[in-house]
């Protein structure tokens, strides 16, 4: 059977995503999933949360049934 993969609009973090250098980070998440590249897509903690910004989708790996995407922030909507 194979693994299914889903089209995201977004980049969902859940608090997961690690800073490579001052506006770059990466993701790594479960099952392989498609982001827009080159345009600009909301980032939010969590699916139904505020946006915390906006960013640039650079690279997509799809191995071993993991993601890993490399965005770079591009504005961040500051919180209260």
């Amino acid at each position: 059977m194979g693994m299914p993969m889903e089209f995201n609009t977004m980049i969902v973090t859940k608090g997961k995503e690690v800073r490579i250098d001052e506006n770059t980070f990466e993701l790594s998440k479960d099952g392989y999933r498609v982001y827009p590249i080159d345009i600009p897509i909301e980032v939010r903690k969590t699916m139904s949360g505020e946006v915390t910004g906006q960013a640039v989708v650079q690279k997509l790996e799809l191995t071993n049934i993991k993601t890993t995407v490399t965005y770079q922030l591009i504005n961040l909507n500051s919180t209260n």
